[in-house]
């Protein structure tokens, strides 16, 4: 009973941390044409130079796997652009007050923020035909950072947001 205890606590931790993602995609759009990408010409990320270059480095990994190569004259330009922003946390404590008598019952409650506002990145990744200058594919992500991270956990964030989002690609019609 310990065990199911410890791994559904587990698996709640582990789920706090995953990227949400929404796609959007181009229904007209034959993605098995597409075999080749580069990344857009006027390519800018919002990130740091540093972190720009994980980004690519994953990208990369990840449309590699897919079976894309990259090329001078791609089927596909990807663009990645990044939006930082800070949501107050969740966690709260609960404080109430409450009397009554008779028939009749008063009360008043209130919660207060536990910890400061979470970091948060939001990734939109857009694939769009070169040919047809349209675009045909969309992820949004959004996902805690932490702006205080070692660059090896920097990496393997983008590493597992792009993962994550580009299992979505190509999409299931």
């Amino acid at each position: 009973m310990k065990i199911i205890k410890l791994l559904f606590i587990c698996v709640l931790f582990a789920s706090c941390n995953a990227p949400k993602i929404a796609y959007d995609y181009d229904q007209a759009a034959n993605f098995n044409a597409y075999s080749t990408y580069s990344l857009f010409p006027d390519f800018r990320s919002g990130l740091s130079q540093l972190d720009e270059a994980r980004l690519i480095r994953a990208l990369d990994n990840v449309m590699q796997q897919k079976g894309f190569s990259t090329a001078d004259d791609p089927d596909l330009f990807i663009n990645i652009y990044t939006e930082k922003f800070q949501q107050q946390s969740g966690n709260s404590i609960g404080l109430g007050v409450g009397g009554g008598g008779g028939n009749v019952g008063v009360g008043v409650s209130g919660g207060i923020p536990i910890g400061g506002p979470e970091n948060y990145l939001k990734m939109t990744i857009d694939f769009i035909d070169k040919s047809k200058d349209n675009l045909v594919w969309q992820a949004v992500v959004d996902v805690k950072f932490n702006p205080n991270a070692r660059p090896e956990q920097r990496q393997a964030l983008f590493d597992k947001v792009l993962q994550k989002a580009l299992d979505g690609y190509p999409p299931e019609k």
